[in-house]
């Protein structure tokens, strides 16, 4: 008797909460549970900092939004992390596992440009949101897909060489060398820089490019080889096991044949200041980023910084080892969160939509009035690259203010 009463009062209540969801309006009754967004990146990659300095942009982001409340009505944001090794193959398995989960909104990818655009076709066969926080090869965001699922908050390599040949030319530099990895992405950065010196600056000259691999144990002959041609600088497209491997044979040459190094941020996603060590000063080392927490003194630049402390005990702004990745992540996660209240779904493709029409956000890098747009998947400029360089403990510190 009493199990049969039991089992009435169950049937009672299934019946209950059958009604209770039907006559709610459409999407609603499916869920209230978390709002899903992955994280494809290069977390077993040696020495990497990138897709670490990522992923707690992401979850200070998350950490704000959650606590005022979520997104559509009060579903908390979560985050699924997965492990590519910068390996094309693993990260399309990655993000093919990932588009099979239910209420996965978008996928942030890591670092290394060449596993991404490896991906492309992939993401928009799925078809899946990707948020580039990083990875600075112009084809990722300019892919030819329409739709295109791609949206990026991060250098683009034809802002990057521009930025770089005119610091260069700022200080006297007319004739250049080029020491880059033989990727797409060290393609790409040679392509922008000719694009770049031969329509806007004809008067600088790259006089040749030297191509190195991941796994090449010296570069010094690539480097004197430029040198011999007339370089007076080196533009260098690297990360940072490569980057250090030339700074210390550099630093064992003779000061007067030590020229300035003007690198992309590749070497900004590892542990230079660690390998580099000593040699650092040796040479004139500079890089581009797109924001730096030092000497920027805003209200929001101090939450976020008390909440790196707070989640990842991080003593101050110093302390950060890949800032840029830290910051893309946390705007790009706020710019997310505004399109799926926008949107009012987590269906991916009203959130792609949406994350065109996002207006007036006031992020961590900059005010975004319209971050992105129909035929603009890059929500920055070449106007927001500063100039950088490592600090003896460490930090990465800007070598002009400039915006702020």
């Amino acid at each position: 008797m009493v199990v049969k009463t039991i089992l009435v009062r169950w049937a009672l209540l299934s019946l209950l909460w059958t009604l209770i969801l039907t006559s709610l309006p459409a999407g609603v009754a499916a869920t209230k549970g978390p709002v899903l967004i992955g994280l494809d990146a290069e977390f077993s990659w040696p020495g990497s900092t990138s897709a670490q300095a990522i992923e707690q942009g992401i979850l200070i982001a998350i950490d704000e939004i959650n606590r005022s409340g979520g997104v559509l009505g009060g579903r908390p944001l979560e985050l699924i992390k997965k492990d590519n090794g910068t390996v094309p193959a693993r990260s399309i398995r990655n993000l093919r596992e990932l588009a099979q989960v239910s209420d996965l909104v978008a996928v942030f990818c890591g670092r290394f440009s060449p596993t991404v655009i490896e991906a492309l076709e992939t993401v928009h066969a799925l078809p899946l949101l990707l948020l580039d926080p990083w990875a600075a090869a112009d084809l990722i965001t300019d892919n030819g897909f329409s739709p295109n699922y791609v949206f990026r908050l991060s250098l683009r390599d034809s802002h990057a060489m521009p930025a770089l040949l005119q610091y260069g030319s700022s200080k006297g530099i007319k004739t250049f060398g080029m020491m880059a990895l033989n990727t797409t992405w060290g393609r790409s950065n040679l392509a922008a820089a000719e694009h770049y010196a031969a329509k806007a600056r004809p008067q600088l000259k790259l006089v040749g490019v030297r191509w190195f691999n991941w796994q090449d144990q010296s570069l010094l002959d690539k480097y004197l080889d430029l040198k011999r041609l007339g370089a007076k600088a080196i533009l260098l497209v690297a990360n940072d096991r490569e980057a250090t491997i030339l700074l210390k044979e550099m630093a064992s040459l003779p000061k007067a044949d030590r020229l300035p190094v003007l690198s992309h941020w590749g070497v900004s996603g590892g542990q230079m200041s660690e390998t580099a060590g000593s040699v650092l000063p040796e040479v004139d080392f500079v890089m581009v980023q797109t924001y730096s927490f030092i000497g920027d003194e805003r209200p929001r630049t101090r939450q976020v910084l008390a909440a790196a402390n707070r989640l990842f005990g991080f003593a101050d702004a110093r302390a950060i080892a890949s800032p840029t990745g830290l910051a893309h992540a946390y705007d790009l996660t706020h710019i997310l969160a505004r399109a799926i209240n926008q949107a009012g779904t987590t269906d991916r493709l009203a959130v792609r939509q949406a994350l065109e029409e996002v207006r007036d956000y006031d992020g961590l890098i900059k005010p975004y009035r319209r971050p992105f747009a129909a035929g603009r998947h890059d929500a920055l400029s070449e106007s927001d690259v500063i100039m950088t360089r490592y600090a003896p403990d460490g930090a990465i510190v800007p070598v002009a203010r400039g915006r702020r």
